[in-house]
């Protein structure tokens, strides 16, 4: 019961992050169970269905957001789309984030010469609008599923390696730090015990924002035409796909530029919730771990 009351004073006092979870917690839900969930087979083609408005009714049933040029229902693709859009997103932002937290980890640590040369080469990709080296690359490369994901993964490694190594210049010289290797703990021991932890919020924090944006480079990259191929579905595809019917079918635009709109601006307002939550329990964290260290020490 206390359960209960207590998360009905959390909806009550942050109506826009409940909001936002409940946007967002749909979009995944629709991911993860798209082929039960969907009203049609999303595949399915049928042109004397074509261009169908909302609310539309065939032999099937209603499709309640039209149907495509190609007479598939429009919610079915849509779900496939957040299932892919999704997709590439998550797995974009766990390898970016395990690529650049490990180099600014480790530069931010033992600085020296392999600081300078990640810094300078932050520097210069940062330089460098990342939509353009994707769509560069993957010119060359070719679309596909893995190279969209590799390519927004090394597009984006810089953001979180100096984040970490910023993390860690402030972190290698506090007490508990110094009180670690005054008891002779390792170099890894003192990273991996006492250091990552204190970084996780963050960098969690970060990777939160960083889906959004992951998820919006898809849809350009899909929109472009160098992103999701047919027969799949994202919301970039979507887009391109309802582009020629702007005037005579505008849902077809409509429904997957709301999806991306209402989907990543709940991301990033869940992002900003979480951001002021981390940064208390950050400190905390570090206040009590100094209070063990001046323990130890004692």
């Amino acid at each position: 019961m206390k359960t209960l009351r207590g998360a009905a004073r959390f909806a009550w006092t942050h109506k826009m992050v409940t909001t936002s979870f409940c946007v967002f917690g749909i979009a995944v839900i629709s991911a993860l169970f798209v082929h039960q969930l969907a009203p049609f087979d999303p595949y399915v083609q049928d042109l004397s269905l074509r261009n169908l408005p909302p609310m539309s009714h065939s032999d099937g049933g209603t499709h309640l957001l039209g149907t495509d040029a190609l007479g598939r229902d429009e919610l079915s693709r849509l779900m496939l789309g957040a299932q892919i859009s999704l997709t590439v997103g998550v797995a974009s932002v766990i390898v970016s984030g395990l690529i650049g937290t490990t180099i600014g980890l480790i530069a931010g640590y033992y600085r020296g010469w392999f600081d300078d040369v990640v810094m300078r080469l932050v520097d210069l990709q940062m330089s460098v609008p990342s939509l353009l080296i994707a769509l560069l690359v993957l010119y060359l490369a070719g679309p596909s599923f893995l190279n969209i994901v590799l390519v927004l993964a090394v597009t984006r490694w810089m953001v979180y390696a100096r984040v970490a190594r910023g993390l860690m210049l402030s972190l290698r010289e506090v007490l508990f730090v110094e009180a670690a290797r005054a008891l002779g703990a390792s170099n890894l021991r003192i990273i991996v015990r006492h250091l990552l932890p204190n970084l996780m919020a963050p960098i969690l924090v970060l990777a939160t924002l960083e889906l959004a944006v992951m998820m919006l480079t898809e849809a350009s990259l899909s929109f472009l035409g160098l992103g999701i191929q047919p027969p799949e579905s994202s919301w970039g595809l979507m887009l391109a796909e309802g582009r020629e019917y702007l005037t005579s079918a505008p849902w077809l635009v409509a429904v997957p530029g709301f999806a991306i709109l209402f989907t990543t601006l709940s991301v990033n307002i869940i992002a900003t919730w979480l951001r002021s939550r981390s940064t208390q329990a950050t400190y905390a964290r570090t206040g009590s771990t100094t209070e063990r260290a001046q323990g130890a020490t004692a």
